[in-house]
């Protein structure tokens, strides 16, 4: 066995190993005149006086930059929450079967649809019905950052989606036809790490008549921190909502550049509430942009509360000389919402500087690397359950939580959440109360030693999930490093012993580097998962993917050139949001790579990069587990093999379920659309697609007709071929 996997890694190898990894500079290629890591000649602290002068927060009241001006809109006005209007219940919380009007489909987020005409026994005669281009293409002369992520929504005749830079679209669902394209004039400079706008969101108003301008909006969040409501009729701006149909999301945030503050995800309006969260860039300084949680008026755009979690008390909006605390954990992650209860779940990230938590504040920590539920009109918390302990791993949840209702052996009915994580662990919640449904039990275990660097000790336990099986594999072990040749094996040997590594949740270090397993891009990640509430089964894709980390001293940060992106020494091609990162305002920078061998770009670890699960909830058991991905378009040094073997690469995106039998899954660095049966987990028919496939896959009808559509936009961080290709499938006419 160990031979082939040599064969097979020869053939492989490069991209399929390492596609989803970031492009940074690697251990073995820091020059010694830029700080190796390994070799520590400043690991000092700063001191305490030094501390007090530029790692906290300034003063409440204290002038700050004008920072960014969102497309240069005025501020808002702040909206009395008992001027609210009652809103009528969104159509999406039950939508038609024919519609997909949400970016999980529904409101539940499930990502299951009950169409039933294309089946395990016709799927083999999809064809291609028709492309739709966004136009939107990274510039010539200028780093390639896109990654649309996109799923288009569904309603009546119509798709609407926005491309990577948040242009709009309303095409004809039976036939690509553009309907009418709303130019957003976004600037390159707004692009943070990734050029991505994952789905827009569809309101009707409960203000503007049916047959009126805006009675049915189109709504979205911009990398450039717009909130633009167009009319889904002609997709002309609202003129009532906001400015002209516009707010500027900037409003309190205070000092800023463009591309450290954006938003990606379609933002969930919950009894007329907008929510709206956002990235703050990673590896960047600990007193980054605020990581605060807004709601907004859906009919007027007004602000109406802010959830920051530093100021607990306060939500309302900052005068002019004030702003919202800064550095706090922020949320890029796609929300769920629940009318019935008036809440809105938010999954968590970290406070800035991911892999340093000593400068957090016990209420950071309370609320990190967490799914937190907000009351709608209020912003108050209503529960916390934290998935990572004072996380320096950056574990932050990037997976939407899914809804549903459990029906326990008792007869009772839960209302529930599922909430995947980055490490494999699937948490099941009452969506009511935050606590673990008692069929789904999370433990606390106790988790290594607490850690090497000085003033920032680790937690002393983790929560498991005791529940659900694991999306993950044993620890790794020297005995199962691997490679393509015994050469490349060996020096992988000697990487794994040169690491500090006592399995999950190893602890950060200075003096060397440490093995992060799972990864920051492992377990279930943006594209989330999907499930059927008619049977129970949950699909799972994920990644194993570890990670070679180290700490450095500032002085060595400085020598690499690890400059935070609001300074205008700000070199990107050092450090970023995926990688190393200067960590300013801290003791140390961080270097990340992958666990692999730098010069082929191979694995550390044995494949599969890539994995699909399918899980019954109710009997708390896998029911397959097959790689996910095959090596068509992979290969080492980035030569693709166009080989069909299914061994598992890493994989960014989600499935959608069908009542007919069948799972749709791109995600995978091969470029294609997977058909998979839901039955035995075997692939029965793929599409090639001109680009990658890393966004979730969606499925609608139009006159009896059913379509599966993908953006196949490709990744920059999955080093997959962009394009700005929608691409739509449907069986022949004459399966109608």
């Amino acid at each position: 066995m160990r031979n082939q996997a040599y064969i097979l890694g020869l053939l492989l190898g490069g991209t399929i190993l390492g596609a989803s990894l970031p492009a940074r500079p690697v251990l073995a290629q820091v020059p010694p005149s830029q700080g190796t890591p390994g070799s520590d000649d400043d690991d000092t602290p700063v001191s305490k006086q030094a501390e007090s002068r530029i790692f906290h927060d300034p003063a409440p009241g204290t002038p700050q930059p004008a920072g960014v001006n969102a497309a240069n809109l005025p501020d808002i006005d702040e909206l009395p929450i008992d001027q609210l209007p009652q809103a009528v219940p969104q159509e999406s919380a039950n939508p038609k079967p024919d519609d997909w009007p949400a970016y999980g489909r529904d409101d539940q987020a499930t990502r299951y649809s009950p169409l039933t005409q294309i089946t395990p026994k016709n799927v083999s005669q999809l064809q291609q019905v028709f492309v739709y281009h966004t136009g939107s293409l990274p510039p010539k002369g200028k780093p390639n950052k896109w990654a649309a992520e996109t799923t288009p929504i569904k309603v009546g005749d119509s798709l609407y989606l926005c491309s990577a830079t948040n242009d709009m679209m309303r095409v004809d669902a039976a036939t690509g036809q553009e309907k009418w394209h709303f130019h957003a004039h976004e600037s390159y400079d707004a692009i943070p790490y990734t050029a991505a706008c994952k789905a827009v969101t569809y309101y009707t108003s409960s203000t503007a008549a049916e047959g009126q301008p805006c009675h049915n909006r189109i709504i979205e969040a911009t990398l450039d921190n717009r909130l633009i409501a167009v009319d889904a009729e002609d997709g002309k701006l609202c003129e009532a909502f906001g400015h002209g149909g516009q707010v500027n999301l900037m409003q309190g945030m205070g000092w800023s550049v463009p591309g450290f503050v954006a938003m990606t995800t379609a933002p969930p309006i919950i009894n007329g509430v907008v929510v709206v969260n956002h990235e703050v860039l990673d590896g960047q300084r600990r007193w980054a942009p605020s990581g605060v949680i807004r709601g907004y008026d859906a009919e007027s755009g007004k602000f109406l509360w802010a959830w920051d979690v530093n100021n607990p008390d306060n939500h309302h909006q900052p005068d002019k000389d004030h702003y919202y605390s800064r550095g706090t954990p922020n949320s890029w992650a796609a929300m769920t919402g629940d009318n019935a209860l008036g809440l809105v779940y938010v999954p968590t990230g970290n406070s800035a500087a991911d892999y340093y938590s000593a400068l957090r504040s016990e209420a950071e920590n309370r609320v990190s690397s967490s799914v937190v539920a907000l009351d709608v009109r209020t912003g108050e918390p209503r529960w916390v359950f934290q998935t990572v302990h004072k996380d320096v791993w950056d574990y932050d949840i990037g997976s939407q939580a899914t809804l549903f209702d459990y029906h326990a052996d008792d007869g009772s009915v839960i209302p529930a959440l599922i909430m995947p994580t980055k490490r494999g662990q699937t948490f099941i919640l009452d969506r009511r109360t935050g606590k673990p449904l008692p069929d789904f039990p999370v433990v606390e275990k106790p988790a290594p030693n607490p850690g090497f660097v000085k003033d920032d000790p680790r937690a002393p336990t983790q929560p498991w999930s005791t529940g659900v099986p694991r999306l993950g594999i044993p620890k790794m072990t020297e005995a199962n490093t691997w490679g393509i040749s015994p050469l490349d094996q060996l020096a992988c040997r000697i990487k794994f012993r040169r690491a500090h590594y006592v399995g999950e949740f190893t602890p950060p270090t200075i003096k060397q580097p440490w093995l992060e397993y799972p990864g920051y891009n492992g377990g279930s990640d943006w594209g989330s998962i999907s499930y059927n509430p008619q049977t129970g089964i949950m699909l799972a894709n994920w990644s194993i993917l570890p990670m070679y980390d180290q700490l450095v001293s500032r002085k060595k940060a400085d020598k690499m050139g690890l400059i935070p992106i609001d300074s205008p020494q700000y070199n990107p091609g050092a450090g970023g949001a995926e990688g190393n990162g200067a960590q300013a305002q801290t003791p140390y920078g961080i270097v990340v790579t992958p666990y692999w061998n730098s010069f082929t770009q191979i694995m550390c670890n044995e494949p599969p990069y890539g994995m699909i699960t399918a899980i019954d909830l109710k009997a708390h058991k896998i029911l397959w587990q097959k790689p996910l991905g095959t090596a068509r378009s992979n290969g080492p040094w980035g030569i693709a093999t166009g080989l069909p073997l299914n061994i598992g690469t890493p994989n960014n995106g989600g499935s959608v379920m069908t009542a007919g039998g069948l799972a749709f899954i791109g995600a995978s660095t091969d470029n294609l659309l997977h058909a998979i049966d839901l039955k035995t987990g075997k692939t029965l028919w793929t599409g090639a697609l001109p680009g990658g496939g890393q966004a979730n896959a969606m499925t609608y009808a139009v006159n009896g007709r059913q379509y599966v559509a993908i953006m196949a936009g490709g990744h920059h961080f999955m080093r997959s071929p962009v394009s700005d290709a929608l691409v739509v499938y449907a069986l022949p006419e004459k399966e109608k």
